[in-house]
């Protein structure tokens, strides 16, 4: 028996759950989310520390007690959550079909819009050239947090890896095991996250070193410590007894790239237009899919907006149409969104980010007019938001870039 839905949403982290509840609130039938993990949430439910929700639900919330009231909101407008399902394949030939997998076994859903919100996952320690030898004791954030949600503690005096807010959360982590990190590192010249937030190693009496990286990692059984380069060449060994690796994120785009969709270099996920359109129409996409990485309540209020077009598409009135590609010029890492359709009133700023710290202005270039914006620092784990192109002139190509 084929099932048959008129949205699904594949993945039950915020921006699915805030989209499925949008949806449901919009009148768009029956909408169906899947989740292969066992808990709806994301990320968030392994977060036990705040601030989660004052966008969503003006209160502070924990990480979990975020989770749990997006799940509830969901599930009480109306929309179906499924856990521990898995989607094996997208079929894009005809109508849509997806085959799911769960203890029931397998079958098959046909949807006539696909949500994806497959969200974002850190790369591995292979994948950041980390060096050393392989005792235990060195994770990424999300399994940090996999231990703390089960209240298991991995160290006890660890050396955390990065400087953006996933770093500070893997901080706050250690904390609420009782572990006292030993030093944070950041391999660029500065915090990536912004100044007022670094006030909270600093407050908790954790030495911040920029400009340094791993050489080496020492132990047998476990993590016994580090060899460090430091910003001025000279190096350090650093006792600890394990490393939290945070950042470098990559989107969760396997599904997307099976699929057949097209896949935006600089981002690693699918290209889509200001409604959140892929390259095939009937396939939306939201969340840390489009862009590693931005906080639970950005996806949050962005898959509300996505989710509103994404209903309005169901009876066919959005615009239709590219007329402008967007890229990434000198300086900048992606564009989102990368196509852009005349008509409708879709996402109305572009989201930049820049590669590399670097004071400049902002550089537009389309149909040879260049417009330039006033000169500023610029990071690139910062979000950058510039306003979505007059299409009535743009056309063609519009480039991006950073000058000095």
């Amino acid at each position: 028996m084929i099932e048959v839905c008129d949205v699904l949403i594949i993945g039950a982290g915020p921006a699915g759950l805030a989209a499925a509840a949008r949806l449901k609130q919009l009148g768009a039938g029956r909408v169906i989310v899947v989740e292969r993990e066992t808990a709806a949430g994301g990320v968030p439910r392994h977060c036990r520390h705040s601030p989660f929700g004052m966008r969503e639900f003006r209160r502070v919330l924990g990480g979990p007690a975020y989770a749990r009231a997006l799940a509830e909101r969901a599930t009480n407008m109306g929309a179906e959550i499924r856990l521990g399902t898995t989607v094996v394949g997208i079929e894009r030939n005809g109508d849509l079909a997806v085959a799911l997998t769960s203890d029931t076994g397998v079958r098959r859903l046909k949807p006539k819009r696909i949500l994806l919100a497959t969200g974002t996952r850190e790369k591995t320690r292979a994948a950041r050239f980390l060096t050393g030898d392989r005792p235990l004791g060195i994770l990424n954030t999300g399994a940090l947090q996999s231990y703390a949600e089960k209240g298991l503690a991995p160290f006890r005096r660890p050396l955390i890896l990065g400087s953006e807010l996933v770093a500070l959360s893997s901080l706050l982590t250690c904390r609420g095991l009782g572990a006292r990190p030993v030093m944070m590192i950041e391999e660029r010249p500065a915090p990536l996250a912004r100044a007022s937030f670094m006030f909270l190693p600093r407050l908790l009496g954790v030495p911040v070193r920029c400009g340094v990286r791993i050489a080496d990692i020492h132990g047998q059984k476990r993590v016994e410590g580090v060899r460090l380069v430091l910003a001025d060449g000279s190096e350090m060994d650093l006792a600890c007894d394990g490393i939290a690796i945070s950042g470098h994120f990559t989107p969760e785009a396997s599904l997307a790239r099976a699929a057949g969709l097209e896949i935006d270099p600089g981002t690693g996920g699918p290209v889509i237009d200001q409604f959140g359109r892929t390259s095939d129409a009937r396939i939306f996409a939201a969340g840390n899919l489009l862009h590693p990485v931005e906080t639970a309540g950005w996806c949050w209020a962005e898959a509300r907006r996505l989710a509103g077009f994404l209903a309005i598409s169901l009876s066919d009135q959005l615009p239709e149409g590219t007329v402008a590609s967007v890229h990434p010029g000198p300086g900048i890492a992606y564009v989102v969104p990368q196509r852009l359709v005349r008509g409708g009133t879709g996402l109305k700023q572009l989201q930049l980010r820049a590669t590399e710290p670097v004071r400049g202005r902002l550089a537009t270039e389309d149909k040879g007019k260049r417009t330039l914006s006033r000169r500023r620092a610029l990071f690139p784990e910062r979000r950058l938001l510039l306003p979505v192109p007059d299409l009535t002139q743009a056309g063609g190509n519009i480039v991006i870039g950073i000058e000095d």
